[in-house]
């Protein structure tokens, strides 16, 4: 009888190791779905495809702008999503505000894939308290398109004041008008964000200087085909605007062209950014890595023609859309851009002010 006892509890004793052992040596089941919101064209089918085959996580794409991202992450307290795409200029106020976001763990960044001005002002632009909060991804210039057969001296934002080019000028009465005047009159108006007065007085000299140069604009455009329209018919010859606009009048006439100012170009990046609540992070950190890898990245540049952080990518560009970065934005004319860093409370209603002033001036 003893023996049998014995015996029972000898069998119970290796099943249920059995089944411990067997339970421990499952493999952990990964999280196979990536949830990414992010702006239209920023994630192209071939890539999510070729994600996928390497991978075998299913990326499920969300459509939206810096607006929509932040209220739906403040609806879920961040949650919902895996990783969004928001403006590096849209995170640490909303970071401060609403938590919505958590720090980047860079060492799980493969960070020498790109390039080292834009990361260090990335880094610069998201930190709160001791950590940063994003990755650059995309970014795109605004500067200055010339008709250099018409216009051939014209070199910073300055020059769109000028009389000899009376009634061939034009530009946005927006945020980045001021801002890029000021850099040209020597200003330097990042740097006075933090404060108020200092910034109400730059703004208060670009405003006079805007309205002094007033009988040289031949208009104030706000529709992209209308300033496309205005430079092919040569009615303007200089404008400020962005490269893509500029790249595609080149292919057009190889007078006319995107020009970064010498006083700097000004610039917005678009972010890789871990909402707070993401339910897969190993899988956020391997698209971020897979979209930097210049080959891939390539690939959404020849598409969207703007400008990726990945510095190799240039090595796979179609070849006109390789000639358009090598000519408008060369390393040299990144190292001087300046970077759209987060707005103050406050400063775009002095703005705007300013901007109806120099409208309502005759």
């Amino acid at each position: 009888m003893k023996k049998s006892v014995l015996l029972v509890l000898l069998l119970m004793v290796v099943t249920f190791a059995f089944f411990s052992c067997k339970k421990k040596a499952e493999p952990v089941v990964e999280n196979k779905i990536l949830r990414l919101i992010t702006w239209s064209g920023y994630a192209p089918q071939e890539l999510i495809d070729k994600f996928f085959d390497e991978t075998g996580v299913k990326v499920e794409v969300t459509l939206s702008n810096n607006e929509e991202m932040i209220s739906k992450l403040r609806a879920t307290r961040g949650g919902g999503f895996d990783l969004a795409q928001p403006s590096q200029d849209r995170i640490s106020s909303v970071v401060e505000q609403y938590g919505i976001y958590q720090p980047i763990d860079y060492s799980k960044v493969e960070t020498d894939l790109m390039d080292p001005s834009l990361l260090n002002a990335v880094k610069a632009n998201t930190k709160v308290g001791d950590d940063s909060y994003a990755v650059p991804h995309v970014y795109g210039t605004s500067g200055l398109i010339v008709n250099k057969a018409k216009a051939p001296n014209i070199k910073d934002y300055t020059d769109l004041l000028d009389s000899q080019y009376k009634g061939r000028v034009s530009y946005r009465l927006k945020r980045p008008t001021l801002i890029g005047m000021g850099y040209a009159m020597g200003y330097d108006p990042f740097a006075l964000y933090g404060d108020s007065a200092a910034y109400q007085e730059f703004l208060d000299a670009v405003g006079e200087k805007l309205i002094e140069g007033k009988p040289v604009v031949q208009n104030y455009w706000s529709n992209g085909d209308q300033l496309l329209e205005s430079m092919r018919s040569g009615e303007v010859w200089a404008a400020m605007a962005w490269e893509q606009a500029g790249w595609k009048l080149h292919a057009e006439n190889s007078d006319i062209d995107y020009l970064a100012p010498s006083s700097g170009a000004l610039a917005w990046v678009d972010t890789f950014a871990l909402p707070a609540k993401s339910e897969n992070i190993d899988g956020a950190y391997a698209w971020i890595n897979f979209m930097m890898r210049p080959e891939n990245a390539a690939v959404f540049t020849n598409a969207e023609t703007y400008g990726t952080a990945s510095k190799d990518a240039v090595k796979f560009l179609n070849d006109d859309v390789k000639a358009n970065f090598e000519r408008g934005l060369p390393p040299e004319v990144l190292a001087k851009i300046h970077w759209y860093p987060t707005v103050p409370p406050g400063l775009e209603e002095m703005e705007g002010r300013v901007l109806d002033r120099v409208n309502a001036a005759k």
